[in-house]
């Protein structure tokens, strides 16, 4: 008499296939879980931030060198060669050895959607610097331009700083970067960041303002003096 016990059969490959498949699926989902509740400040990435600020504003750029000797270093490599004079934008009267770089202001401007955009030359005289060089409505977005040419060497790390007083004392002041330029026989255009004048009537009236540019080892380029108004909105 056979006995009635039955083997059960055991899991085929598909079966692990199938468990293995849905152990990946869970895995993956416990993991996104976890990023989503993962605290990057807690975990010290804000730390991370911090020392990448220091590293950054202790950075101390290599020795400079003359437009002449950066070209003519790898000049047996004719390829190379061409690529560093069309990157560098160099001219036949700035391979002269000369090393500092010299920025150039041309003119400062102003773009505003009260009148559109005014000009005026640079550098400011001082007579000039005492009128007001343009008005602008109370609460009214405006951006200055600036046109500058780049001579004898790369500039790097060209920043500006906007200073602005009234009455004697300081009521802003703006920091920015505008870049790293090389000598070029064309002029370089630059638009400052969009800035709104304040309103109310303590905000209307006379203000002067000191605008200075600087590069990276802190050759300072031009400091232009000017006035300007904000005037109430009709």
């Amino acid at each position: 008499m056979e006995s009635g016990k039955r083997e059960e059969a055991g899991p085929s490959a598909s079966d692990s296939t199938l468990v293995r498949e849905e152990k990946k699926q869970e895995k993956k989902m416990n993991q996104t879980e976890e990023d989503e509740g993962f605290d990057y400040e807690e975990e010290g990435f804000d730390e991370m931030d911090q020392e990448s600020k220091r590293v950054f504003e202790n950075f101390n750029p290599g020795p400079l060198l003359p437009l002449k000797e950066q070209i003519e270093k790898d000049k047996e490599d004719e390829s190379l060669r061409r690529w560093k004079e069309k990157l560098l934008g160099c001219l036949e009267s700035d391979l002269n050895g000369q090393m500092e770089p010299e920025v150039k202001f041309q003119s400062i401007g102003i773009i505003s959607s009260d009148f559109g955009e005014l000009n005026s030359p640079l550098p400011i005289t001082e007579d000039q610097s005492k009128c007001v060089l343009f008005s602008l409505r109370e609460g009214s977005d405006y951006r200055l331009k600036l046109t500058f040419a780049v001579l004898h060497n790369i500039v790097s790390g060209l920043a500006y700083t906007n200073t602005v007083w009234k009455s004697g004392l300081q009521v802003d002041q703006s920091k920015g970067m505008l870049g790293t330029f090389a000598p070029q026989r064309e002029s370089y255009v630059h638009t400052l960041e969009e800035e709104t004048t304040p309103a109310g009537v303590l905000a209307r009236g006379i203000y002067t303002a000191k605008l200075k540019f600087e590069d990276d080892d802190k050759r300072c380029h031009m400091e232009v003096d000017y006035s300007f108004e904000i005037r109430k909105r009709n």
